[in-house]
């Protein structure tokens, strides 16, 4: 079973969020135990564009939580693209920017299920996808 991690997941666990922190350190340690888990180069950027003059520490928690590297492969991304034109054409703004498709483009190709908060856009335009909320009473 591979698990992709969106980038809120991480920061949920790195910042100890008060809100959200035990429950997604929780979801992330269980998908872990059932098998890998792993982020796209989009949401590596992300995390180390947050954490910058801090990186070599980011990394040392990125690799204690087991997180693997897994980049983007040309059939996710053409996933992505598709699923960003459908989004466009319904409306959506330029709120929700493209990295947003890349991470579910992603994890619809290339793993198993996606772990996220955001749980309501990618069940919308990734319906093939399984979606875990780290905050949903039951999993």
């Amino acid at each position: 079973m591979i698990t992709g991690v969106d980038s809120i997941v991480l920061i949920d666990v790195l910042e100890a969020d008060p809100t959200f922190g035990e429950a997604s350190r929780s979801a992330l340690k269980r998908c872990s135990r059932e098998g890998s888990i792993v982020a796209c180069d989009v949401v590596w950027a992300e995390i180390s564009t947050v954490y910058g003059r801090e990186l070599d520490r980011l990394l040392t928690a990125l690799d204690s939580v087991g997180l693997g590297y897994l980049p983007i492969e040309k059939s996710a991304a053409l996933t992505a693209a598709r699923q960003w034109r459908c989004f466009r054409k319904d409306g959506g703004g330029r709120a929700r920017i493209a990295a947003d498709f890349l991470i579910g483009g992603h994890a619809l190709e290339q793993c198993d299920r996606l772990l996220t908060r955001d749980r309501g856009f990618y069940r919308r335009y990734f319906k093939e996808l399984t979606v875990i909320d780290p905050t949903a009473a039951s999993h």
